[in-house]
This record gives structure tokens, sequence and C-alpha cells, in this order.
């Protein structure tokens, strides 16, 4: 009997994503060390990104994509916002909430940071065959379609 058919379906794929989430904690330690070279922390990196991505949005919503609480969320920006990467201002559709927009050093910084972590992968992956290449581009490209069907 092959391997395939004494595994169920299930297991399978139970493994592939248990080998997946684990070879994602790796990247994500190896490339934080990128990060550490930016002087700002993971938490604030995350929101700013958002920020960036997202346009200006209000501290609530900032939370919500961030997944923490919104005092939380006012700390991490009140620390975005003294380093000059973000600023508040106010919210036209609504009189008591403000938005929180990136400024050009926050775009800056997270350009550097991202190419930083770009340059710090290309490195492992020009040591690779040009099959392995293609079979990471595919792999890369099913990872974004399962995560936006998720999201």
């Amino acid at each position: 009997m092959t391997a395939s058919r004494r595994t169920s379906p299930t297991r399978e794929v139970e493994d592939v994503a248990d080998q997946l989430h684990s070879a994602a904690l790796h990247l994500l330690r190896r490339l934080r060390t990128e990060d550490d070279a930016l002087g700002v922390s993971p938490p604030r990196l995350s929101a700013l990104s958002v920020v960036v991505f997202a346009g200006p949005i209000g501290i609530g919503a900032l939370a919500a994509a961030e997944g923490v609480a919104a005092p939380t969320m006012t700390r991490l920006v009140d620390g975005l916002e003294r380093d000059g990467y973000v600023r508040r201002r106010p919210d036209p559709t609504d009189a008591r909430g403000v938005l929180v927009e990136t400024t050009a050093t926050g775009r800056r910084v997270l350009t550097r940071g991202r190419q930083q972590r770009v340059r710090a992968l290309a490195t492992g992956l020009a040591s690779l065959s040009s099959e392995e290449l293609a079979a990471i581009r595919r792999g890369a490209d099913l990872i974004e379609r399962i995560s936006r069907a998720e999201a």
C-alpha cells in the first residue's frame, strides 16, 4: 500500500498545514531580524503597514485590522506619531473622530523595511535551482490565494 493510500486526505492536508505553519514562523523570525535594524517594534510596523496601505483610517478600524483593543492601538499610534511616522487629523464624517494617516517618513521607513526583507529573502532564493524557484513562486501564489479566501 502506498503512503498516499495510508494517509487520509484530511490528515495529508493537516500535515501540509503544520509544515507550512512551521516554515512561516521560521521565515517570520528570520525576517524580524531585518526589521530590528529599523528600530521600530513589530507591532508598530504592522500598524504602520495598515495605515500606509489602507489610507487614512480610524483608530477603531485600525485596532480591528490588527486584532487589538482600541486603547492598545491608541498607544501604538501615539508612539508612531511621536516618531513622525503618522499624524492624526479630524475625521470629516465624525466630529469626535480622528483619522490616522502616514507621513512621508513613515512611508519611507515601511518601504525601506520591505526592501531589506526582500533582499534577505532574495539572498536565500538565489541558491535555488530554477525549478525550485518556480515551485516557490507557485507556492507563494497558492498561499496568497488561500490567505485572501479566508479573510
